[in-house]
């Protein structure tokens, strides 16, 4: 029935942090593929709504900031129940012929907020994941719960409900000219040539659960024994991150660089992309290394590592370092948030050393150059 479908106009809700958003770029894609005349429209925060706007994926971006309506308590604030009655107005007015959620519905919160913006589009066709609490959906994907595939391929799963397909995803954030430039003033700002070899560290999680967070003694000790094989270090401070990256500059008894105050999330991506490498935690920054084509070796320790390690089916481009506990992962596991705040004994990040870190970067190393 889909793969007849003629769809004018698509709204994708996609509220989330910058690593949720980049798992959704191969879906986007493969609605952009099969329809492409059509206005597809994409809901999502003021944090990454940099990284669609300029994209030939989509025509329009509506930003609502979600975190403010978390809570009922939010919600029913005068100026944000008028906020969401113009959102509603918004969508109506556009007449959606289709209406593709990208979330997992773990909690009633959530599933009341979703609905709310389901219904406010009013579209026909409604699809997504569902695991018996998304009545409001008419064409679903069966929740399986976090990690029993990878969220891109989980998003994959949902937008072929509509005939849309992608054969060869992968997850690439297109840079532009002024990106670029910037990026190559800063890295010249930097004292930084196009020949050095330079390895990203980037120690932060960004505020959303701190406890991913590996030790900033590890972090140092993986940049001096990387630059002992003449890397240059850069540890790379995100929005209040600065104490923390400062403080791993200082551990790495070896010359070393500070990447701070990028002015957007592109711009950063487009400094990335000039890396050798990258190490750091489970992070929207992790992510967007990727999707900027750097080699990345990510830490995990309470998160779920097959739900959101960075998108790497052949494993030629990643790396996960992580220790095999039976508690982990915590956060996001089955189909529960989990212990967001972490469990008070993070074992699964205490065992994970930094012998462990550099052994799967130079692996790495060895593998993308072999490659070339």
């Amino acid at each position: 029935m889909t793969r007849h479908l003629s769809l004018a106009k698509i709204l994708v809700v996609k509220l989330a942090g910058i690593g949720d958003l980049l798992t959704a770029l191969p879906a986007l894609e493969a609605l952009r593929k099969r329809y492409g005349g059509a206005e597809i429209t994409a809901l999502v925060t003021p944090q990454t709504a940099s990284l669609l706007r300029g994209s030939r994926l989509v025509d329009q971006v509506i930003v609502l900031d979600k975190y403010l309506y978390d809570t009922p308590y939010g919600v029913l604030r005068p100026r944000r129940f008028a906020e969401l009655a113009r959102l509603a107005a918004r969508l109506r007015h556009q007449h959606f012929d289709a209406a593709v959620l990208l979330h997992h519905m773990i909690t009633w919160p959530g599933v009341l907020k979703y609905g709310f913006l389901m219904a406010a589009a009013s579209a026909p066709l409604r699809v997504g994941l569902a695991d018996g609490r998304a009545r409001f959906l008419n064409l679903s994907v069966r929740d399986r719960g976090f990690g029993a595939v990878h969220e891109v391929e989980y998003w994959l799963q949902v937008v072929e409900l509509l005939g849309a397909s992608n054969p060869r995803p992968a997850v690439r954030l297109p840079l532009g000219p002024e990106e670029e430039a910037e990026a190559s003033e800063r890295w010249a700002g930097l004292g930084l040539g196009p020949a050095d070899r330079v390895v990203a560290i980037h120690p932060g999680t960004g505020n959303y659960s701190p406890v991913r967070r590996w030790s900033p003694e590890g972090f140092s000790a993986v940049g001096e024994s990387l630059a002992e094989d003449g890397l240059i270090p850069m540890v790379v401070a995100g929005p209040g991150e600065e104490g923390l990256a400062r403080e791993i500059v200082a551990g790495v008894r070896a010359p070393s660089i500070l990447l701070q105050g990028v002015p957007s999330l592109r711009h950063l991506a487009a400094a990335l992309s000039r890396c050798r490498l990258f190490v750091g935690n489970d992070s929207g920054v992790m992510h967007l290394a990727a999707a900027a084509g750097v080699p990345v070796v990510a830490v995990f320790g309470p998160s779920n590592h097959r739900a959101w390690g960075p998108y790497d089916p052949t494993g030629d481009r990643s790396r996960i370092v992580r220790v095999d506990l039976p508690c982990s992962p915590c956060l996001y596991r089955g189909q529960s948030l989990g212990l967001r705040y972490g469990c008070g004994d993070p074992r699964c990040l205490q065992r994970v050393l930094p012998a462990m870190v550099v052994a799967a970067a130079r692996d790495l190393l060895r593998q993308t150059a072999a490659v070339g």
